[in-house]
């Protein structure tokens, strides 16, 4: 019990410095702030939507941006806990004046520049990252891409290169090779399936298999040939051109990359109009340049003693 309340105190505090900017306002109006939002709590007048919640559950990593989070599950109630529990801690927080203190109002200020660039970079992304998008970037690729060629064979792994002639000499006289390879091949992977590597290219494989089936043709039996483990002979069942990506299989990738082009086009115009002066210099030489920790940071720690504190039990984990 005492386990859990600590991860749930945890959540509690990490926004409770977002809640004080509200907590000086006029109480939340009853109009629900999205379509198709639910009211699911009130705190002392102040309505708690279901957004609220799915906006926490974002934070902490729980589901992703978008995704749905049923009101009826364990999670949901959970953060609403957690969520009713911040905007108490903050409302005292700012009944006792905390959010007047300096020191606050900076953390308060960094935390609204936090969610200002957030949201800027979402709206530029989302405008930006469009179906449309994703499918000219994916035309794109697959012109450009090459499909190599795959091949489809099985392998017996044997302990010696006699062995090996021995075990070709039997395959030459119309040997099952699937049935020696259950019988004779080391290779507990690939015997007890007839040896079948499957569809492969040879770029994924060791060198020594790339070398011997290079040039080889379909249905030639190949080998032996030395390899880690043993001596190999190799048959080749099939050989195709490798298929291309789907367009579903690629999509998290190129979505990655528009996200990335967009975040960084939109920094680096911000940058080259702003003037920032850097007052520190590179990290390896922060210490001949006299800065000095704020008399907020904590004191050093005596020399034998943990440089700090363990850190607090994490977040378990979606279940």
């Amino acid at each position: 019990m005492a386990l859990k309340t600590t991860f749930r105190l945890m959540g509690v505090l990490s926004a409770c410095a977002l809640l004080l900017v509200a907590c000086g306002q006029n109480k939340v109006a009853e109009k629900p702030p999205e379509p198709g939002d639910t009211a699911v709590a009130r705190v002392n007048g102040q309505v708690i939507w279901a957004s609220d919640v799915k906006r926490e559950a974002v934070a902490q990593g729980l589901i992703s941006e978008g995704e749905p989070l049923d009101v009826s599950s364990e999670v949901f109630r959970q953060r609403l806990d957690e969520v009713i529990d911040q905007k108490l801690l903050a409302a005292e927080a700012a009944k006792r004046k905390i959010d007047k203190d300096p020191i606050a109002q900076r953390r308060l200020a960094a935390a609204r520049e936090r969610i200002l660039g957030d949201m800027l970079v979402e709206g530029v992304v989302e405008k930006a990252v469009t179906e449309d998008a994703i499918r000219k970037l994916y035309a794109e690729q697959q012109k450009l891409s090459k499909r190599s060629e795959e091949i489809r064979a099985r392998q017996i792994i044997v302990g010696s290169q006699a062995e090996a002639e021995s075990v070709k000499k039997l395959l030459a006289s119309g040997a099952s090779f699937d049935a020696l390879a259950m019988e004779r091949s080391t290779d507990q992977a690939t015997r007890f399936n007839g040896g079948d590597l499957g569809y492969f290219t040879l770029d994924v494989m060791p060198e020594p298999y790339g070398v011997a089936l290079k040039d080889a043709q379909k249905g030639a039996l190949v080998g032996p040939f030395a390899a880690e483990g043993g001596w190999v002979l190799v048959r080749v069942e099939d050989k195709r051109t490798e298929e291309p990506i789907t367009l579903e299989a690629a999509r998290p990738q190129i979505v990655r990359f528009l996200t990335y082009d967009q975040v960084r086009d939109i920094l680096e115009k911000l940058r080259g109009s702003a003037k920032v002066e850097m007052l520190i210099g590179k990290a390896q030489d922060a210490s001949v340049t006299g800065a000095q920790e704020p008399a907020s940071a904590p004191p050093e720690a005596p020399v034998g003693a943990p440089a700090s504190a363990p850190p607090p039990p994490a977040q378990p984990a979606k279940k």
